[in-house]
């Protein structure tokens, strides 16, 4: 943990990150550590704090953003200091706890992401899991009980130091924006470093507990066969930090059967299921995870039944609000400005979904974003004829382009098929396969 190259790297990992710009309740941030007394001697005292035992953990300012339907959602803010000393514990801890997760866990993970989540769901229902249990669990990173989660950390690391400092962070507390200082007595803040690796660690028991059913009672082709034959259903858990689906091959009446052993396993962590968000789709009815629509449906042309994986309705509107919050900017600036900002919300959106089946999808937002950028167009210049808006902020046809930026093309975007990777996902960790020497290629 004090090691001098540990805690550079630790320093490197939270100045390359976006959030190095807010700063904690001390008011410092990274550029104002740089500026001021120097990373080196920066990182000596909060070295010899750590090998002298004094350090102390501030606690985290609150930031609370707005989510859907009107909700919040608490973010904790740690100090500078604090990033470095949670970014060197994940240095430590997060080999040791990766080699005890399962494969079915996706959030928060190194080289996993959403995509391999959505490709193993895609995959399980078109082998016969045809019933889904939709999990989402209630304020997971405010109500992870300390406790339960101390406890299960000890069974796999054993230096007090690294334990007593992760209590510590968990015990800081946090500042409101009301100014007032509250004690934080369950939960791991949302926004430290730390957190989702803690909460993966919380939710393990999840992962071990469908991983351990299968291998016990439905590893081959004959265990499965055979529960099927007397009226029993097999299960595959697939998850993406707290939001999960068990796929269920069986009834509905199996897929309903689970939501007392699921929550069971998370009372053991001080959590529950968030009522609203928890039910039971088929998958000809479809269900929305991660931003995605999977459902069955039939094909076009020739009547079969595949499964479709496709942006979601709320995932659509969610990214025509951005574009018509961007189009809706005053008209003192140029329409490349415009443009600029357009390219920067509609690039990243049609990159995490041009692995689905997105032409209508991004047909449709090419369409919407032309008609909002030529309504502010006309907003404008209010006396200009079209076809002096067409001459003055087009090069060919209609679209539209200014200062050498020219208006992003969502229905451009090639769509690709995402390959299922399964357990073949490496880790940092894992050693690279030794190349067989020229003579016996």
């Amino acid at each position: 943990m004090a090691d001098p190259g540990t805690l550079m790297m630790a320093w490197n990992r939270i100045r390359a990150n976006k959030g190095a710009r807010s700063a904690g309740v001390d008011g410092q941030t990274a550029r104002s550590i740089e500026a001021g007394r120097g990373v080196d001697a920066f990182l000596t005292d909060l070295r010899e704090d750590l090998k002298q035992r004094s350090f102390a953990p501030l606690p985290v300012r609150e930031k609370m953003i707005p989510k859907a339907a009107g909700k919040w959602r608490r973010l904790g803010i740690p100090d500078t200091r604090d990033r470095v000393v949670q970014a060197a514990l994940l240095l430590v801890l997060e080999p040791i706890l990766e080699a005890g997760f399962q494969p079915c866990s996706y959030g928060f993970r190194p080289n996993r992401r959403a995509h391999d989540a959505i490709a193993e769901v895609h995959m399980f229902a078109r082998n016969g899991y045809t019933w889904v249990f939709e999990g989402d669990i209630e304020a997971c990173f405010d109500n992870i009980d300390h406790t339960a989660l101390m406890e299960r950390l000890r069974r796999r690391v054993a230096d007090k130091r690294v334990l007593a400092l992760v209590k510590a962070f968990l015990k800081a507390g946090i500042l409101g924006e009301d100014e007032v200082s509250r004690e934080t007595r369950t939960g791991t803040p949302q926004g430290g470093i730390l957190s989702p690796l803690l909460a993966n660690l919380a939710l393990s028991d999840l992962d071990d507990h469908f991983a351990e059913a299968w291998q016990q009672t439905s590893a081959t082709r004959v265990d499965r066969a055979r529960r099927h034959r007397h009226g029993l259903a097999t299960y595959r858990l697939v998850r993406y930090a707290d939001d999960f689906v068990i796929m269920v091959n069986g009834t509905r009446a199996h897929a309903q059967a689970l939501h007392a052993t699921v929550a069971a396993i998370l009372s053991g962590v001080g959590l529950r299921l968030a009522p609203d968000k928890t039910g039971i789709a088929h998958i000809d009815d479809g269900f929305d995870l991660l931003g995605f629509r999977i459902q069955r449906q039939a094909k076009q042309g020739d009547g079969k039944r595949y499964v479709y994986t496709y942006p979601s309705k709320k995932a659509l509107a969610s990214i025509a609000r951005k574009v018509k919050a961007i189009s809706r900017q005053g008209t003192n600036q140029p329409l490349s400005e415009i443009l600029r900002q357009l390219e920067l919300a509609l690039r990243g959106w049609t990159t995490y979904f041009r692995h689905a089946v997105s032409n209508a999808t991004f047909g449709y937002l090419r369409h919407y974003t032309w008609r909002r950028v030529l309504a502010w167009l006309r907003d404008k210049h209010r006396r200009a004829s079209c076809k002096s808006l067409r001459r003055r902020y087009t090069v060919r046809g209609w679209w539209p382009e200014h200062d050498g930026i020219r208006m992003f093309d969502p229905a451009a975007v090639t769509i690709v098929r995402y390959s299922y990777r399964g357990d073949r996902i490496p880790t940092p960790w894992t050693p690279a396969p030794r190349s067989a020497p020229a003579c016996l290629a």
